[in-house]
């Protein structure tokens, strides 16, 4: 099977391509401008802007599949406007331009990932494919309005299409807030955290899984046309998490209880309120849609994954 795959310099998209080419997978990438990351039976091609209407036509020459990853997340400006161009021009035009040019270069498959923000930022019971879209802020309308696009796309021509929403994903050199926890773990002198009363549950997705389900979505035939929501087996609260991240190294979480309530309040005042949801509130996700379809179940648990990631921080 011939891959191309966009947004392989990321955290994901390394992950994915080392995988792959554990499993002798033909692999093409599209990049701004070449890397030396990969080895050279990774076949590059330059694109340079992502931005606009870039030209994919020599890249998705022969290609079974194209994994569109790359996407624009994090965003530092308050001016509305100008975000939504951004977020709206790299995870949405992008992407319907790629899938346009799939379709032209007769591509089977067309992966895309979007996010679990698509269903919304908070649950009360588990998220599924069937309940009704709740984008919160302008990244996960973004991603909405990118996979509505695909779907329309999918249904006036040959192309199927594949959605997968993960939640937060960890696994070793993890960007964004799981990063930071793992520098708090992995310091020399652990510092007291305020979160001893969050018990809230979320769910995470262990790289190592989430490159398993991506890897699937390439050949199965019930994934054609499908969307998943995917994720680790067992969600966890933020505290629980936080004493499995210190007991991974070898430490103990100190965590003294601060009423909830109050930590909000503090963070909406800062300005640090979509921060304050994901460490507060609950999201929860049911991947049975995955387990049952596809036949698939998670390769790895939390506390493995997170061995890895303490053997990783020791080389370095």
């Amino acid at each position: 099977m011939r891959l191309l795959i966009t947004g392989a310099t990321g955290f994901i998209g390394k992950n994915l391509v080392a995988e792959l080419l554990e499993r002798n997978f033909n692999i093409s990438i599209a990049v701004r401008q070449k890397t030396k990351l990969f080895p050279d039976n990774v076949k590059q091609f330059e694109v340079r802007d992502f931005g606009g209407h870039p030209d994919f036509s020599t890249s998705l020459v022969k290609i079974d599949c194209v994994i569109h990853l790359a996407g624009m997340a994090h965003i530092l400006t308050k001016n509305n406007d100008m975000l939504w161009n951004q977020y709206n021009n790299t995870n949405t035009k992008l992407t319907l331009n790629l899938a346009k040019q799939a379709v032209t270069a007769k591509v089977k498959r067309f992966i895309f990932l979007s996010s679990i923000a698509v269903n919304g930022n908070q649950s009360n019971q588990p998220f599924v494919e069937t309940d009704s879209p709740n984008p919160k802020g302008l990244y996960a309308k973004s991603k909405y309005e990118a996979e509505q696009q695909l779907l329309k796309l999918a249904k006036k021509s040959s192309l199927d299409v594949v959605i997968i929403r993960p939640p937060l994903v960890y696994g070793n050199n993890t960007p964004g807030n799981f990063g930071r926890l793992i520098k708090w773990a992995s310091s020399n002198i652990i510092l007291p955290l305020p979160l001893g009363a969050v018990n809230n549950t979320r769910s995470f997705i262990a790289i190592d899984n989430l490159v398993s389900f991506i890897i699937v979505c390439t050949f199965h035939p019930k994934s054609s046309n499908e969307i998943f929501l995917i994720a680790d087996n067992d969600p966890l609260s933020t505290k629980e998490l936080l004493n499995k991240i210190a007991k991974a190294f070898r430490k103990k979480a100190l965590l003294f209880p601060v009423p909830v309530k109050w930590m909000y309040f503090v963070a909406k005042i800062l300005g640090n309120e979509a921060d304050a949801i994901r460490l507060f509130s609950s999201l929860t996700i049911d991947n049975g849609k995955a387990r049952e379809l596809l036949d698939w179940q998670p390769i790895t648990t939390m506390d493995e994954q997170l061995g890895k990631i303490v053997e990783n921080e020791k080389s370095i």
